[in-house]
């Protein structure tokens, strides 16, 4: 293997440079020369694929988002489409790719390499940490420092307000940003698409807070909860509380960006060197993640189609602390 393409692609995550740093500097550490292919799996289609130097990932490793872009693509999903994906990268005389993103990175690779038997190792870059095959991914520790950041400063107008904040945080189908910033910012509260909560539920919890001597409580609700998006929630709550003051808060983007912890750099610098000699050593249609703290590799259809359940101690804990 003399040529390798990196590319990220979907949601952006802080903690993508940093990858796209380390597997640069790891090939040409390797003799292999690193091939940058901007814009995710349009770029591929359209050709903007260059040969990377150590300068281009100078300076880059604090940096949020990714400076290779990042697109959707909806001529990939077609067959004419990867051909021509596939073409340019034989123009270029490349012989694998790692691809830096989510599940729906890793659902066009799984078949793209199945397709054209090219080799693919994918590092999990997505802020939900909801693939399966490794315990974190590239910009979850980031993300949630951010979400429980904006839940401490919104904890202290609560407090001075005596107020009931529902905080939505992201997570379509994946509640694990919403535990830990919940566990963090001490919540009464936190819905996730995972657990099953009824209405009830809160308010019962918001009842016993009160009765408690509780004069403000924190509710985190993943955007993807069964009950709806915090506003419907909240909507629901007021009407069965018309003399609660509630008040709701969406996070939205301010999560996917921002400059990477120092964890999800070191983290993604492990995957992107692991990645590149995962290709080395004959590894294809993979996801390279980390368990245990230790490397390792996951079929990508695996990876995307298992589900990655939540720890059922940290929703055991979130009603403990809540008391």
């Amino acid at each position: 293997m003399k040529k390798i393409g990196v590319f990220t692609s979907g949601g952006d995550a802080p903690g993508m440079n940093a990858c796209v740093r380390s597997v640069v500097r790891s090939c040409l550490s390797l003799d292999i020369e690193p091939y940058g292919i901007w814009r995710g799996y349009n770029g591929m289609i359209a050709g903007d694929i260059r040969k990377m130097v150590s300068h281009d990932v100078s300076n880059i490793v604090q940096r949020g988002g990714t400076i290779l872009k990042s697109a959707r693509s909806e001529e990939f999903l077609t067959k004419e489409g990867r051909q021509k994906a596939y073409d340019n990268l034989m123009e270029h005389e490349i012989d694998g790719l790692i691809a830096i993103g989510g599940d729906g990175t890793f659902t066009g690779a799984n078949l793209f390499g199945d397709e054209f038997e090219m080799p693919i190792v994918g590092a999990p870059g997505t802020i939900d940490n909801d693939l399966y095959g490794s315990d974190i991914t590239i910009g979850f520790d980031t993300a949630v420092n951010t979400a429980l950041d904006a839940i401490d400063k919104i904890r202290d107008t609560a407090n001075s307000h005596d107020r009931v904040f529902f905080i939505e945080v992201m997570g379509r189908n994946s509640g694990y940003i919403a535990i830990q910033s919940g566990i963090g910012g001490g919540a009464e509260m936190v819905m996730v698409p995972e657990t099953s909560t009824t209405m009830d539920d809160v308010i019962q919890t918001l009842k016993k807070g009160r009765d408690s001597q509780k004069t403000s409580s924190i509710i985190v609700v993943a955007e993807g909860d069964e009950q709806g998006n915090a506003h419907e929630i909240a909507g629901r709550v007021r009407e069965h509380n018309p003399d609660l003051d509630i008040r709701v808060s969406t996070l939205g983007h301010i999560q996917r960006g921002g400059s990477p912890s120092a964890f999800d750099r070191v983290l993604a610098s492990r995957l992107g060197l692991a990645a590149v000699e995962g290709l080395l050593n004959g590894e294809k249609n993979v996801m390279v993640g980390v368990i245990d703290n230790k490397i390792t590799y996951t079929n990508l259809k695996l990876a995307i189609s298992k589900s990655k359940p939540l720890n059922q101690e940290l929703i055991r804990l979130v009603d403990i602390l809540s008391i």
